[in-house]
């Protein structure tokens, strides 16, 4: 009797969703990253095909884990919203991210940003922008047919594709399409207090009124 042999299967890759890197190397760092993240994710709350992400691993090549970058901030139009591991491009209709920030840290070296500039601009991202909160400078790439080109001017740029707008003064300040200024946490929260003061304000403004009202004979309910 002959024996058949067993055909041996592949082996499954693993996409580890972790590279081992801290997100950030110091606090100054890690606000920025949180202050791009989180303010996409309100520019884009209610569209469901707007997926933003933070430190997320992207593979853009499948069966190939070693290829990698995690952005500190992502914007991917076309892609729903909802939790990932990490973003495989082939199992999201191949495609990339359209654009990613980095936020500089003392940390960083020229190689290491330079190898970062070669992975966007190879792998399809329109619009690449380093921001170095310690000399308050930004750069930019916008993709043209020879590839990531440096945006020159920056000041008053507005994103093609986000349609954000850059300004810079004593620090970096960003504005939605609807003129809106991009708010860290603690400004939202207070501004959300200051609202909720004048709301309270109002009311018992109108409750005053009424109860004068009342007083003279007349129901306000009326």
């Amino acid at each position: 009797m002959i024996q058949q042999l067993a055909t041996p299967t592949e082996t499954e890759i693993v996409y580890p969703e972790n590279d081992g890197n801290p997100i950030s190397d110091n606090t100054k760092q890690f606000k920025w990253i949180v202050f791009f993240k989180e303010n996409l994710e309100i520019l884009f709350a209610n569209d469901p095909n707007v997926f933003v992400a933070g430190d997320l691993l992207w593979y853009p090549v499948e069966k190939d884990n070693k290829t990698r970058q995690a952005p500190d901030a992502m914007v991917v139009v076309g892609r729903p919203k909802g939790e990932r591991g990490s973003y495989q491009q082939w199992n999201e209709d191949n495609i990339p991210p359209q654009v990613v920030f980095e936020i500089l840290s003392p940390g960083n070296t020229l190689k290491e940003m330079a190898k970062k500039l070669q992975f966007y601009n190879r792998y399809g991202v329109e619009e690449y922008y380093i921001y170095n909160p310690d000399t308050v400078d930004l750069t930019g790439w916008l993709r043209s047919d020879l590839g990531l080109e440096v945006i020159d001017p920056i000041e008053g740029w507005v994103s093609p594709r986000l349609g954000i707008r850059f300004e810079i003064a004593e620090e970096l300040q960003i504005f939605a399409p609807n003129g809106d200024r991009f708010m860290t946490s603690v400004e939202l929260a207070q501004l959300r207090e200051q609202e909720r003061q004048r709301a309270e304000q109002a009311e018992a403004r109108a409750e005053m009124l009424a109860a004068r009202l009342r007083e003279l004979g007349i129901d306000p309910d009326a």
